[in-house]
């Protein structure tokens, strides 16, 4: 049984609404152009990727920034810090992979109305964890008491990566008709669409505190699951020139695809079914497939495009490096934007 045809509620419905974002975005970006002279950089053109890079020299380094968003607010209200300060770690060097670039340095921003060092230990437990597994380092950030900002806690974080010698940015410039697209499985929803997950959640039986049908835990402990890491896999195979595109699949689903390049279209012909926590937010909030895949994850995390010859090697590698649930889901055609003919979707770009 597929998901429900019609929406009932949507991510603009609850007040994340990405076209008045992109509208937003466009007069940002039309009023802070500026062309730094040559000597503090060159920036490379990359327009809407996961990372922006710049060429320092015969240096380049990526850099990016993301914050944990509504995640925040689920934090709170369970009292759990450990899973957010993980995820504002993981959320920023997944960016940074997406490019094939390897995480070097990170700094965080928590602002907060008053400090709390039982919240701050926590969250530094979290972060250290994150930064164990992308093998990364915190060398600062800022701490902010603004009470007449926020009444809550906003936590974010900027990461910087580097290409080792022999590495060069994997952009998607490469991807090619009859490509094989390989993905790896998420741990639940990540830290994107908790503003429509965490209305669901609270307004169904139980509330946080109950679990939704072949469940194991609390709702609201599942939708905390800290974002998966995916750095160790692009370590793996970063270096193989069949490996032409990258995409973590974050904000905006499905459609991250359509930033890696255009005029092509990425048919997710094998695309794994709903199950879990995904099906459970659909059907309790009558959200439709439509608005599903282009809100969450769909329980894929992160994809490799590669050349379809090299496909089982690449599969190999990154069982090797502890990613053994890697999947085919899909093929690159002729076209335009993102399909997934069996439900009969289509998007046709990340806006």
């Amino acid at each position: 049984m597929g998901l429900p045809s019609k929406t009932g509620r949507t991510y603009a419905s609850v007040g994340v609404d990405r076209g008045a974002v992109a509208v937003g975005l466009r007069a940002l970006l039309e009023e802070a152009r500026y062309r730094a002279p040559s000597t503090s950089g060159r920036p490379l053109p990359l327009p809407g990727h996961f990372a922006g890079l710049l060429r320092i020299g015969t240096l380049t380094v990526a850099l990016t920034t993301d914050t944990i968003g509504t995640k925040g607010l689920l934090a709170q209200e369970l009292d759990r810090w450990e899973e957010v300060g993980e995820d504002v770690v993981a959320i920023n060097v997944n960016d940074l992979a997406a490019v094939g670039a390897r995480p070097a340095a990170l700094v965080d921003t928590i602002s907060m109305p008053k400090s709390d060092p039982a919240i701050l230990a926590a969250l530094g437990r979290g972060i250290r964890q994150g930064l164990e597994k992308a093998e990364c380092s915190l060398v600062g950030g800022e701490t902010a008491l603004v009470p007449e900002l926020v009444n809550g806690v906003d936590l974010g974080a900027t990461a910087l990566g580097f290409f080792p010698p022999g590495r060069r940015p994997i952009t998607g410039r490469s991807i090619r008709v009859g490509d094989s697209i390989l993905g790896i499985p998420s741990s639940g929803v990540h830290a994107n669409g908790l503003t429509l997950a965490r209305r669901i959640a609270a307004g169904s039986p139980g509330g946080y505190a109950g679990t939704r049908r072949g469940g194991s835990r609390p709702l609201g402990e599942e939708l905390l699951t800290p974002t998966r890491c995916y750095v160790r896999a692009v370590e793996a195979i970063a270096a193989n020139p069949a490996v032409h595109g990258l995409a973590h699949i974050s904000g905006g689903g499905v459609r991250n695809l359509t930033r890696l390049k255009a005029g092509l279209s990425f048919q997710l012909d094998a695309w794994p079914r709903p199950s879990g926590i995904f099906r459970f937010l659909s059907r309790e909030g009558k959200v439709a497939s439509q608005e599903m895949y282009q809100t969450f994850n769909m329980g894929i995390g992160f994809v490799v495009v590669c050349q379809p010859s090299h496909s089982t090697e690449v599969s190999a590698r990154l069982a090797k490096a502890g990613y053994p649930d890697v999947l085919r889901v899909g093929r690159v055609g002729p076209g335009h934007g993102v399909q997934l003919p069996e439900l009969g979707l289509s998007y046709e770009g990340y806006g």
